[in-house]
């Protein structure tokens, strides 16, 4: 049994936000394999196969600082050791379009691996990071904040770049759950951004993942 994990924040207002890309990821994979989701461990679940591996496939439905509780209950209860535990999740550090597989490493500032490695005691678990970028400026003299860019929805353009990043992550999954993450490196990490366009200007500022992740909120 292997378990991919996807993060995000749930409720109809942060479904198509930059922030739930790996909810998004999931779920394209889920769907590619036609996943009947259901709930269990305060998270969306779903048990597929892929080419003769069963998947565990979970979307927690706590909000992001609150991830690993419903990780660690589902890889308990089928006994998944970490290193079969892949977890999708956006990456302000990357710019849109871009993917990156990685075997595990620090969090980065982002609450849901945080709170990963804390309920599963290590850091070393799989992860996709699917690049949402940083903001640009809005008017003259403005910027938008971070909250408001990962809260906000894509924009039709941004979308298109986004489509294309979520394929290239699902293969970037097909290819964890039969070859494990050298052969899904192979085919995520040496590809090129898939859209020909400039990418917007880095604003400094706060490295972590600012938002309702940062709370269980609740009503």
């Amino acid at each position: 049994m292997k378990l991919v994990c996807g993060l995000g924040n749930p409720g109809a207002q942060y479904a198509r936000t930059r922030h739930n890309a790996g909810f998004m990821v999931v779920e394209a994979f889920g769907g590619s394999l036609s996943a009947s989701f259901g709930e269990r461990w305060q998270a969306r679940t779903a048990r597929v196969s892929f080419r003769g591996e069963e998947v565990l496939l979970v979307l927690p439905l706590t909000f992001m600082n609150l991830s690993g509780n419903a990780v660690a209950a589902a890889a308990t209860f089928f006994r998944v050791e970490p290193i079969d535990v892949l977890v999708v999740h956006d990456e302000i550090d990357l710019p849109l379009g871009r993917i990156q597989m990685k075997p595990g490493g620090g969090d980065g500032g982002h609450k849901g691996i945080r709170s990963i490695t804390e309920v599963l005691g290590t850091a070393d678990f799989p992860r996709i990071r699917v690049g949402v970028g940083r903001p640009g400026t809005q008017g003259p003299g403005g910027q938008i904040s971070m909250v408001d860019h990962v809260l906000s929805p894509f924009s039709t353009d941004e979308l298109e770049v986004f489509d294309a990043a979520r394929e290239r992550a699902v293969e970037g999954i097909e290819d964890w759950v039969i070859g494990g993450v050298p052969k899904a490196q192979n085919r995520v990490n040496r590809r090129s951004d898939p859209a020909n366009r400039p990418v917007k200007p880095s604003c400094p500022g706060d490295e972590s993942h600012p938002g309702p992740q940062d709370r269980k909120e609740v009503g």
